[in-house]
């Protein structure tokens, strides 16, 4: 070992001591052991964190993941990485890894073979369904799911066990986006790509703090302006973020009145003569929905939209009620910057980009913001061709390939609806069951399975690559709920969480690259990854997991693939479900041979832009063919503003927002565990506006207590550092197990997603 390469490893070393110092609660990854690099091989594979789809070249060495760069022949990243990707593989190694199952006997976890496991969690669904029926067993799974681990489950369960009882995480992150783009355009993801960042002139970001939850992409932005320095970026947001930092523009708005802004916009594009009249006329139906449509806080809350259709004069007379006098009254945005912004959609000149993330999907009118995001766009044609277009990101390496593509939903098929008489046909034919035994109606979204696990109607619940005990809003009820005689849970995990703390039996699993598999990401880019290392112990995939108990329960036939060309054989068996140029899929081969392929991929070619006649030959002999309405137009919203099902009163005068910060993933069971990222931020905080804390006599490290109707939490004060909120406004990271946020959040809900608004409820604020 030459200095050099010691120097390195006594830094690692020393930062995994410090960390520990930090939280000694916590079992660190140990560094690669260092050879010199002499025997390394480099593989690819997709980043294992957010939906950006980095691709990554991995160093393998003796066996072992040892290092990570960027991928210069991916078209996403071009061989950058942010901190999370560059510190990956270190995930994989941590002290605590699930090595073998473990099942709960007289109340304590205790290690069992693999083999046990299995047949216990088969016998134990078996029991479930003979006393309590199909619906009584659910199984909750990820955007973290690969492709192949989704398509097996949702086969396993609404093809083969019968119930539509299989939900996914994404419906607390893109469940908004989803049906954002069905009811406006009936077809889901995308219409663009990354690429539109080389050919836009204006950014705008709409509550997304893109330079920490997507900093790829945003470093592409920044490069695209440095190039070419009149391009601008428009930060629309409730808290000044890093991404203000960088921003041309920010606009401070108060919570929920993005849907009063949007209309306003809207308002102004009108008033001024700037809609392209002849994109709405050949493209464009206007409809208007229901309002004054509830939030969902009660069990069994049910909710169905009904499509009206309406003129232009009545959509300009709707409209009339959002001036940018009466918004700025609202929103606290000024009325000129307002027409500014109208003024930059409005430019036919200009390309424009939208980008968005959890800031509209996470939101009690999650799909009426990202309808009204599509309504700027289609009033002024700036949709589906390159540097123009309304794109929403992703939070999860495969929240659209696995959950949205795959449809593991309750909703979903890997092809359309459940509630489709064809759809189901299609599905029967390929698995090969009878068309009877896929049921024709939803079961639970998310919340309303966790409700229903609590009310005893769910008593078997199997839960895959996440951690809803930290995760989930309004924590404790599903918490408890969990806990309640006659529920069983199973957990597949790789390490201890909150999660696998409450679980029956624990099925170790096998990581990102300790197994073969496909994510798809934000751009409908689908990659995929060879197995490169031996899991630990008895680890195996999430795919594999579900397969031996399929097989347990007598569905062998269902189920023929071969361990070694199992994920080749389910890969072209989900294929068939998306044949035509609207959907087709690159084969396996092609896959393999490629950094990520973008779908529709149509005799060799990907499909960039969606929905242009130039681009797309699904809507070829068109200039543009919004295919997925029965009318091949897209639909314009009438969305109004309607206030948040909770907001701040005397009792509990402050906004809470939550969310993440660029160096930990989700509920931080993987980033924890790795020093440099944990080291950087070892526990959650809570931000506030310096004159808030001045009042308050709170100092930065002091404790906080945040109150609302649903619990209390104490944390230490952070003003001033990497984010600012608004007066009244404060805001809390939810990585942190020890520190659990969400016994605070409210579980409101989209009526339309179903997805929880975890940006906006009310809570006192306290010094501690």
């Amino acid at each position: 070992m030459n200095r050099r390469e010691m120097l390195k490893q006594l830094a690692t070393a020393s930062a995994i001591r410090a960390a520990e110092a930090l939280m000694p609660g916590v079992i660190f990854a140990a560094p690669p052991p260092n050879t010199g690099g002499k025997s390394m091989e480099w593989k690819k594979a997709p980043c294992r964190f957010c939906g950006t789809g980095c691709g990554l070249l991995i160093g393998i060495e003796n066996g072992r993941a040892a290092a990570v760069k960027g991928d210069p022949a991916s078209p996403v990243n071009k061989g950058l990485c942010c901190v999370k990707g560059y510190h990956s593989v270190m995930a994989l190694y941590g002290a605590d890894r699930f090595k073998t199952a473990f099942v709960r006997k007289d109340g304590k976890l205790t290690p069992v073979p693999v083999k046990e496991a299995l047949d216990l969690v088969a016998s134990q669904l078996k029991t479930t369904i003979a006393k309590s029926g199909k619906d009584s067993v659910a199984i909750y799974g990820s955007g973290q799911w690969t492709i192949p681990d989704g398509y097996v489950a949702s086969k396993f369960f609404k093809g083969c066990i019968g119930t539509n009882n299989v939900e996914a995480n994404a419906r607390l992150c893109m469940a908004s986006a989803v049906t954002g783009m069905m009811t406006t355009f009936g077809a889901d993801e995308p219409m663009g790509c990354y690429e539109d960042i080389d050919h836009a002139d204006v950014f705008v970001l709409w509550g997304n703090n893109m330079a920490e939850m997507h900093p790829v992409l945003f470093s592409r932005i920044l490069e695209r302006r440095q190039q070419k320095p009149d391009i601008k970026i428009i930060d629309l947001t409730t808290r000044w973020t890093r991404t203000s930092m960088a921003a041309d523009k920010v606009m401070l708005f108060k919570p929920q009145t993005d849907l009063a802004l949007l209309n306003a916009i809207c308002h102004e594009i009108v008033r001024n003569g700037w809609v392209n009249s002849r994109f709405v006329e050949r493209h464009v139906s206007l409809k208007a929905g229901k309002t004054g449509i509830g939030y969902g806080l009660e069990d069994k809350f049910a909710f169905t939209d009904e499509a009206r259709a309406i003129t232009f004069d009545e959509l300009t007379k709707n409209l009339a009620g959002y001036t940018p006098e009466k918004v700025e009254a609202l929103s606290g945005v000024p009325a000129k910057e307002i027409r500014y912004l109208a003024s930059i959609y409005g430019d036919p000149k200009k390309k424009v980009v939208s980008y968005w993330c959890m800031g509209f999907n996470q939101h009690s009118r999650g799909t009426w913001v990202n309808n009204l995001i599509y309504n700027v766009h289609l009033l002024t044609g700036k949709i589906s061709m390159p540097g123009n277009g309304p794109f929403s990101l992703t939070g999860q390496p495969s929240a659209c390939g696995t959950v949205r593509e795959v449809g593991t939903l309750t909703n979903r098929l890997p092809h359309g609806e459940v509630t489709n008489q064809q759809d189901r046909e299609m599905a029967a034919k390929i698995w090969k069951v009878p068309v009877e035994r896929i049921p024709a109606k939803p079961t639970y979204h998310t919340v309303e399975m966790f409700r229903a696990l609590d009310r005893g109607e769910v008593q078997f619940l199997w839960i895959q690559v996440t951690n809803p005990m930290v995760s989930m809003p309004k924590l404790k009820r599903y918490r408890d709920a969990a806990r309640k005689e006659g529920r069983f849970i199973v957990v597949s995990e790789v390490y201890p969480t909150p999660t696998s703390d409450i679980a029956d039996v624990i099925l170790p699993s096998a990581m990102w690259i300790e197994r073969e598999g496909m994510f798809g990401n934000s751009e409908r880019r689908t990659q995929h990854w060879d197995q490169l290392v031996q899991p630990p112990g008895e680890a195996m995939s999430d795919t594999w997991q579900l397969i031996e108990v399929a097989r347990r329960m007598g569905f062998q036939k269902e189920f023929p693939y071969k361990p070694e060309t199992h994920i080749r054989e389910i890969w072209e068996e989900y294929r068939l479900f998306h044949h035509g140029p609207a959907h087709e899929m690159a084969s396996y081969e092609e896959l393999r041979k490629r950094p990520g392929v973008i779908w529709p991929f149509v005799n060799g070619k990907e499909t960039k832009w969606r929905y242009h006649g130039a681009h797309d030959p699904a809507a070829q002999g068109n200039e543009h063919l919004f295919y997925g309405k029965p009318d091949k137009r897209a639909w314009l919203w009438f969305r109004p503003y309607e206030p948040p099902a909770e907001s701040p009163d005397a009792e509990f005068p402050f906004w809470l927002n939550t969310g993440r910060v660029v160096e930990h993933w989700h509920t931080g069971s993987l980033t924890r565990r790795i020093p440099v990222l944990h080291q950087a931020v070892p526990r959650a905080y809570v931000e506030l506006h310096p004159a808030d804390a001045k009042r308050l006599n709170i100092r930065n490290g002091d404790g906080v207590r945040l109150t609302s109707r649903r619990g209390s939490l104490v944390l230490p004060a952070l003003i001033d550092g990497r984010g600012r909120p608004a007066e009244g406004q404060v805001f809390v990271p939810f990585f942190d197990e020890k520190l659990l946020i969400n016994e605070v959040t409210i579980d409101s809900f989209c009526p339309i997603s179903k997805e929880p608004d975890y940006k906006k409820c009310a809570v006192k604020v306290e010094r501690a």
